[in-house]
């Protein structure tokens, strides 16, 4: 048994119990209370392990060092509290597959609900292996609590063995990432790195450096409101309208559900109001500057093309920068990636880079100039009722974020 196994599972199951789903429509940082129930818990346990310049900011990111003992640049492991808002995330009940079967695995919650090898092959890998999953009403929360987890039993290691070189070491844990809200401007400055990796990734073997670039685009469609019955020729419905830029839109290509590999997309994620105004909202992908431009400027013309068919009504379209592809700084200088690509090599585990069809708040530490690749915790599935991870790609990874530490050292010797 790894030396790190029963830790590893005990803080995932311990975290994930907790609620900490994060929500767009509300302001401020973190954008829930709950995501504080975290980020507290993560204060303590640093404390008590004897970290070094404990923190949580104003900005609810919570920061702590791990004293060098050799030289070397200083590090940055991070992974987020927040849980994603796309499925219920309360009342989480994790619970653990103790050596994994090879079979289909069910759900106490929803005996209709079934996560099977045929359906996910790297599942069908797992033979053996301790697989967390949720109860079925819920999601997991392994994204990003398996980081979490790593991250802070890495963290424990080396504060208890003080004889192993490895250079100055922060680690932070920030909110809101799954709403693109985790890197405050001042976390670059806070965080005080040369460069970083977050623990955000999924198969092991993952080294990510390579993600989307990303928009949110926000549509408000104002019609006018007049009673029904007097309504003739003077009601402008604004679900009508919004309905149309929908389905003006493209369907059967640039959505998520009919793009994959290097092809990005246009998202209606909510739509919400009545027929005096809607509010639509959109995330747009694309891994090329052009591309997501491109996707803006469609958007933008299928909301002037409806906009003309009812001059009555009023439509707008704001979209906002979220992330960059990571790829465009860090390919100037790849000594982040480099140095967990040796990391990965003497553990003896086989490289996985391929670009995701997603961000990390890397995506934004780099855009800020924060090298910040990110790498595998071994959470699939993600976002949704069928999320597991695997305790055994866990170790591995708590093993690369150790050796990234200790290679980092003895690089300056």
């Amino acid at each position: 048994m790894h030396p790190f196994h029963d830790e590893l599972k005990t803080r995932l199951v311990r975290y994930c119990a907790i609620d900490s789903q994060s929500d767009m429509d509300r302001p401020g940082a973190p954008s829930t209370e709950c995501q504080h129930d975290m980020l507290d818990l993560m204060v303590t346990e640093l404390t008590e392990m004897g970290a070094s310049d404990v923190t949580k900011t104003a900005y609810g990111t919570v920061i702590a060092t791990i004293p060098g003992t050799a030289p070397g640049p200083t590090i940055g492991f991070l992974a987020h509290v927040d849980t994603a808002p796309q499925f219920n995330a309360t009342d989480v009940k994790p619970r653990v597959v103790e050596g994994y079967n090879g079979g289909a695995i069910t759900y106490p919650d929803d005996p209709d609900l079934v996560l099977s090898p045929d359906d996910f092959p790297y599942l069908a890998e797992k033979v053996g292996h301790d697989i967390v999953t949720a109860s079925g009403l819920t999601l997991l929360g392994a994204d990003d609590k398996a980081g979490v987890a790593i991250i802070m039993a890495a963290a424990r290691h080396l504060l208890e063995n003080p004889d192993i070189k490895r250079p100055t070491i922060r680690v932070a844990f920030t909110p809101d990432e799954e709403i693109g809200r985790g890197v405050d401007e001042n976390l670059p400055a806070d965080l005080g790195v040369d460069f970083a990796y977050t623990f955000d990734g999924g198969e092991l073997g993952e080294i990510t450096y390579e993600t989307f670039s990303a928009d949110f685009a926000v549509v408000t469609v104002t019609g006018v409101s007049i009673h029904p019955g007097t309504a003739k020729d003077k009601l402008v419905n604004a679900i009508h309208l919004a309905s149309k830029i929908v389905e003006t839109l493209p369907q059967v290509t640039m959505t998520p559900e009919t793009t994959d590999g290097a092809d990005g997309f246009i998202h209606a994620v909510d739509m919400q109001g009545s027929a005096d105004q809607m509010v639509l909202r959109l995330i747009l992908r694309d891994f090329e500057r052009d591309g997501l431009e491109a996707k803006g400027a469609l958007l933008r013309q299928v909301c002037d093309t409806i906009a003309a068919t009812e001059p009555r009504a009023e439509i707008t379209c704001a979209i906002t920068p979220q992330y960059r592809n990571m790829r465009y700084w860090l390919e100037n200088d790849m000594t982040p990636v480099n140095l967990a690509r040796d990391a990965l090599a003497d553990l003896g585990i086989q490289e996985l880079s391929v670009p995701i069809r997603g961000g990390t708040d890397g995506s934004r530490l780099t855009e800020m100039g924060v090298p910040c690749p990110n790498l595998f915790t071994g959470m699939q599935n993600i976002h949704g009722p069928l999320e597991w991870v695997s305790v055994q790609d866990m170790t591995k990874a708590t093993d690369l974020c150790l050796r990234i530490a200790e290679r980092a050292a003895t690089s300056e010797d």
